[in-house]
């Protein structure tokens, strides 16, 4: 017997995503970034070799500690990232 499944949501979206590869003074970054209309005009970037991703906009690269927190990064990393994703987002 299966139940009845409750969605909450199911949509689809056409999304456009880039992959971009970049080394920094400390590590490799290997990243996808995708657009979507579903994050209100924020980005989704997705670590691929650390497993991590986050919904990301402007607000969030100012905040301090965030991109440290949500990629599990050094400082020095995550200002590296930053940098990048500045340029970007």
């Amino acid at each position: 017997l299966v139940e009845e499944r409750f969605y909450l949501y199911d949509d689809k979206e056409d999304t456009k995503t880039r992959f971009v590869s970049f080394l920094g003074e400390s590590q490799r970054f290997d990243l996808a970034i995708t657009s979507s209309q579903r994050f209100y005009g924020k980005q989704l970037v997705l670590d691929l070799q650390g497993n991590n991703f986050a919904i990301i906009g402007p607000d969030d690269l100012a905040e301090e500690g965030y991109i440290e927190y949500a990629f599990r990064l050094t400082a020095e990393q995550a200002e590296e990232l930053i940098s990048f994703l500045s340029e970007i987002i």
